[in-house]
């Protein structure tokens, strides 16, 4: 692993900088609601339509990064995210109505993200023949991602604090950094001598005979995965609106603050767990059901009756759980199925965690307006049903290889 630390960290600026670029939003959201007179349902899908193009794309992206090379794939949809930053940044800036326009800008973030974080996690998979490298390098890149996360509400309020809209431009210039990190560092893997062929069909037979032999479990870490993000950010959605309209918490660097301290455990616990999971299965397993039964039992108390202080003690609960289950779900998933496919496979799965980032924001907005007593058993029962799949669908064995035969 020592030996290609450096391509690892050119390739954990990329979910570093595309969970920056729309993370860094959610404590902003509020401002924006205020700017240009949107409803919270509409500035939730600021977040959402970003998610919901990207679990479109994502697996024809994975599809021709197995084809054509990733970072063939990569370097273009970064691009393509950095214009989506400055259309959205241009039409804040110059429109007097500019809402439609800054959806427009976050579709074309969504398309480059597409090709861009998802793609990182089958690259890590083709680096490394060792099990163990393979999960260490997993936890760093989750790592990376969810200390975006971390450092993503505190740089976004920061940011806001000026201009209200330097966060939309501030994603271009994220993106220039990644695009040179990852032409500088990262080594491209030698190109198939058999590629010409392993044509469409032999691709096609490939990806039938994974999800024959190994259908269940895929599509139970698929599942949970989806679930995982959707608890994540349905939680950092309305913990940001409690912080202005419950808890009165003034200047929106503060509320930066706050929503940064549970995600920083989280991200904490993502990284020690990929370092001690090494290409321990079972240990995989149960790190994920322990994980979601901690955050399960966690948000039962999750409530805007409850104090600030023992809220941040609930939601940091809550993400040191989310920490432990989604490292092991991302080394699974590249373990479990062989390079040819790899790229397609390990998008399929990031599509379900976009789907959850789409459909947690918008879906609090809906219970908090309809059902407010149900938020915390709703969201608890999400983490409870993520338990019981790994339970029963996810039975991995060291001892046996993934493809080709049950987990």
């Amino acid at each position: 692993m020592e030996r290609k630390k450096w391509d690892l960290v050119g390739l954990a600026s990329i979910p570093l900088v595309m969970t920056l670029g729309n993370s860094m939003l959610i404590p902003v959201l509020p401002v924006i609601e205020k700017e240009i007179d949107i409803t919270p349902f509409q500035s939730g899908l600021i977040i959402s339509v970003y998610s919901f193009i990207a679990i479109l794309l994502i697996p024809f992206a994975g599809y021709l990064s197995d084809r054509i090379g990733r970072k063939k794939v990569i370097i273009p949809s970064l691009i393509i995210a950095g214009v989506g930053g400055v259309v959205s940044a241009y039409a804040a800036w110059k429109l007097d109505s500019p809402y439609v326009m800054i959806l427009i800008g976050r579709f074309l973030q969504g398309i480059g993200a597409a090709g861009a974080f998802p793609i990182v996690i089958p690259t890590v998979g083709d680096m490394y023949k060792d099990e163990k490298e393979v999960s260490a390098g997993l936890g760093f890149i989750e790592t990376s991602n969810t200390f975006g996360k971390v450092l993503s509400p505190i740089i976004g309020a920061f940011l806001a604090y000026y201009v209200w809209f330097i966060p939309f431009a501030a994603i271009p210039v994220l993106c220039i950094i990644a695009i040179i990190l990852v032409m500088v560092l990262v080594k491209a893997p030698p190109a198939k001598e058999d590629k010409k062929e392993y044509n469409f069909s032999s691709f096609k037979m490939s990806i039938k005979d994974v999800f024959h032999h190994n259908g269940r479990w895929l599509t139970s870490v698929f599942a949970i995965g989806c679930i995982n993000m959707l608890v994540l950010f349905a939680l950092l959605f309305h913990f940001s609106f409690l912080l202005g309209d419950r808890y009165h918490v003034d200047g929106v660097i503060m509320k930066g603050v706050y929503l940064a301290i549970p995600l920083l455990f989280l991200c904490i616990t993502s990284y020690l767990t990929g370092k001690k999971v090494g290409e321990n299965k079972v240990m995989m397993r149960w790190a994920i059901i322990v994980g979601n039964g901690l955050a399960a039992l966690s948000l039962l108390f999750f409530g805007s009756n409850l104090n600030l202080v023992f809220l941040l003690i609930v939601l940091t609960i809550a993400g040191i759980g989310i920490g432990l289950s989604l490292p092991c779900l991302d080394a699974l998933i590249t373990e479990g199925v062989k390079k040819e496919v790899r790229g397609t496979v390990t998008s399929l799965y990031s599509s379900m965690r976009f789907l959850g980032v789409a459909v947690g924001p918008p879906l609090v907005s809906i219970l908090v307006k309809n059902l407010p007593g149900m938020l915390n058993i709703g969201l608890a029962g999400f983490s409870l049903l993520a338990v019981l799949v790994t339970f029963f669908y996810v039975k991995p064995k060291n001892d046996i290889p993934l493809v080709g035969n049950r987990v």
